[in-house]
C-alpha cells in the first residue's frame, strides 16, 4: 500500500516509515501540514498517518481539506492527547481511526493494514490465486504448500498482481503502490522485481507479461 506519515518530530517519523516499509508498504514523509497537503493532492495515498499537534496547518486542519476534497485514503491520527473527548473529536473531524502516543509499532502497523483494506473494494484477507497463498497480516506467501521468502517490494507487487484477481496491472500501478515518491520510472525496478518474483516463485511460471500492457495472473 502507498502510506504517507504526517509527523513533526523526524526521529519518530522516520521510525514509523521504517517499520511500515518492512512491511512492504511504500512510504512518503512530510513533517508539517501543508507539505502533507500538497503530496496528497499529488499521490494516490491509501492511508494517512497524520499526527494531530502538527505546527503551522494543524492535524485537524489537514483532516478536514483531506475530507473534503473527497481523498480516497484513511486517516490514522496519532496524539499525545489520550483522553476520550480529544478522540472523539478527532473523529468527528474525519477520521478513521485514533491511536494515542507512545504506542507499540505492531498495533500502528496492524491498524495501517485494516485502513488500507477498507480504502479499496472489499478483497480477502488471505488472497488466493494459481496455487499461490498471499497473508498480508503474516507477511507469509506459499507456492503449491512451499513457503516462498520475499523481499518487501516483491511481497509488495505480488500482492498488487493478486489484488487484482486476473486483470492487468500497469508498470505505473505496481509503481504507485509498492515504491515512494522518491522512485525513478525509468529504472526499470518493476521489471528487476517481476523477474525476481518469478524465480522465487519457481515453475510452471504464473506471472504473465502482457506487452505494452503491464502483468498478470490469469
Amino acid at each position: 500500500m502507498r502510506v504517507l506519515v504526517v509527523e513533526d518530530e523526524r526521529l519518530l517519523a522516520d521510525a514509523i516509515a521504517e517499520w511500515l516499509r518492512d512491511e512492504a508498504h511504500a512510504v512518503d514523509l512530510a513533517h508539517d501540514g501543508a507539505s502533507a497537503l500538497e503530496r496528497a493532492g499529488v499521490n494516490d495515498y491509501d492511508v494517512v498517518v497524520l499526527d494531530r499537534d502538527l505546527p503551522a496547518v494543524h492535524g485537524d486542519d489537514v483532516c478536514r481539506e483531506l475530507v473534503a476534497a473527497g481523498a480516497a485514503a484513511r486517516v490514522l491520527m496519532l496524539t499525545a492527547a489520550a483522553e476520550v473527548t480529544d478522540r472523539v473529536a478527532g473523529l468527528g473531524l474525519g477520521a478513521d481511526d485514533y491511536l494515542t502516543k507512545p504506542f507499540a509499532f505492531p498495533e500502528l502497523a496492524a491498524r495501517v493494514l485494516a485502513l488500507g483494506r477498507r480504502s479499496r473494494p472489499a478483497a480477502p484477507p488471505v488472497l488466493r490465486r494459481a496455487g499461490i497463498t498471499l497473508d498480508p497480516a503474516r507477511r507469509e506467501v506459499f507456492r503449491d504448500g512451499r513457503y516462498v521468502p520475499l523481499a518487501p517490494k516483491e511481497f509488495a507487487v505480488l500482492t498488487e498482481l493478486l489484488r487484482a484477481d486476473g486483470a492487468v496491472v500497469s508498470s505505473e500501478q505496481l509503481l504507485e503502490k509498492a515504491w515512494d515518491e522518491h522512485a525513478d520510472p525509468f529504472t526499470g525496478a518493476v521489471r528487476l522485481t517481476v523477474l525476481k518474483l518469478r524465480r522465487k516463485l519457481a515453475d510452471p511460471p504464473v506471472i504473465e507479461t502482457v506487452k505494452g500492457a503491464g502483468y498478470r495472473i490469469p
